[in-house]
């Protein structure tokens, strides 16, 4: 007999009943530490490659690992925990992350950090793949989009305030400080997550199967390419944005590094402000959303290339930049959730997959694309990149029409 993965329990409430806020503020409060602990290296790498007597490159790969540990773990998470309460599997997670941060922190040398920033990873990777199941839980169906915007926001958040607020703890109780007090808020966020999160029963015997039954569904595998495309697309162009703005010229004159920080900050604060604008209309507008929003990205990647004699307008594009692909996780998830509201656990594994994919792809063909033909074709290589994730996502909602009962 066959049978299908039930839709997580979803409570009985009506569009009129409040969000169980509590329970998403948990959920964005967790996304925010590990998004915050994922990236501290960016900001103290020099101080890391010093405390640990090795090179800034070789201290770098304290990145690159979590992103690797990351694209293993997403699809394998479940499996290896099928029967396990979403709620518990996310406090281990919790558990998991300051236990990473305290071994960085205590780390004598760079094959402990590495073994940690794996722990890491996989901690990161577990969260988004099942932050699907949970949000569908906390808000019911309907207002997916809704509850997945507070996990969104705390990327945002970390983005503005986590990372920028440790690089300057780092200078008053140093590196290995820093992590501490990451270690110690991920073990307080396990109690928070025990205390407010509802329960979230497995969506049933979770198979690798499953996985490539979510793909053979009509216009899924178009979509996970599409999304592949879209993220690699965008790192290809924000990886080197530190480059790309100092192309960028007031008056004649080339802008200082003070200068690229505050533009670096629009890109945050954009990003803060359209996680939560696109976050209201995302349930109702997410197939639109999956083809426009890359379109735009791929306008205004080239625009910070035209533009670079003009810090107004460099700003402006750098801004609205921000605005859209911070919501691109919300948008991509809540497009997977609503297409596969059956599957949301396989579906969350393969967004993640495609993230940590793109993420990946971007920065080992990026910096070879960067020395050998420069920063512009770089950026206009990751504008095509993302025009054709929205052709994808076209291609992928015409093909789930067309297959649709009628």
């Amino acid at each position: 007999m066959t049978t299908t993965a039930p839709v997580p329990t979803v409570p009985q409430q009506g569009r009129a009943e409040r969000l169980n806020y509590p329970a998403l503020i948990s959920m964005m409060l967790m996304s925010f530490l590990l998004v915050t602990a994922e990236f501290l290296p960016s900001g103290m790498l020099t101080r890391i490659a010093d405390g640990l007597d090795v090179t800034t490159g070789q201290a770098g790969q304290m990145v690159a690992v979590t992103a690797f540990a990351g694209l293993l773990a997403a699809p394998t998470v479940g499996l290896m925990f099928p029967r396990l309460d979403r709620r518990s599997l996310l406090v281990w997670l919790s558990i998991a992350a300051a236990v990473s941060n305290a071994l960085v922190a205590l780390s004598p040398n760079l094959v402990l950090v590495i073994l940690a920033r794996f722990i890491l990873g996989a901690a990161i990777s577990g969260f988004w793949a099942m932050s699907i199941s949970v949000a569908a839980t906390i808000a019911g169906p309907e207002r997916l989009g809704r509850a997945v915007m507070f996990n969104s926001a705390g990327v945002s958040l970390a983005t503005v305030a986590g990372v920028p607020v440790g690089v300057m703890l780092s200078e008053a109780i140093d590196w290995r400080g820093v992590f501490w007090v990451a270690a110690a808020l991920s073990a307080l966020l396990a109690i928070v997550l025990r205390w407010l999160l509802p329960a979230v029963p497995a969506e049933g015997a979770s198979k690798l199967s499953t996985l490539f039954a979510a793909l053979r569904r009509p216009g899924i595998g178009f979509g996970v390419i599409a999304n592949v495309l879209v993220v690699t697309g965008h790192f290809l162009a924000y990886t080197y944005i530190r480059v790309a703005l100092e192309r960028v010229s007031e008056q004649g004159q080339p802008i200082g590094a003070d200068t690229i920080v505050v533009l670096l900050a629009l890109f945050g604060v954009g990003g803060l402000i359209g996680n939560f604008v696109i976050g209201l209309i995302v349930d109702r507008a997410y197939r639109v959303l999956a083809v426009l929003t890359p379109l735009v990205i791929s306008g205004l990647v080239l625009l910070v290339i035209a533009t670079s004699g003009s810090l107004w307008a460099t700003g402006a594009a750098v801004f609205i930049w921000g605005f859209f692909f911070a919501s691109w996780l919300l948008i991509a998830n809540t497009w997977v959730g609503h297409r596969m509201p059956d599957m949301l656990e396989a579906g969350g594994s393969l967004i993640v997959v495609g993230f940590q994919s793109g993420i990946m792809i971007a920065a080992g063909v990026g910096g070879l694309l960067v020395d050998a033909l420069g920063i512009a074709p770089v950026y206009v290589v990751g504008a095509v990149l993302l025009v054709l994730g929205a052709l994808q996502f076209g291609i992928s909602d015409r093909i789930s029409h067309a297959r649709r009962p009628r």
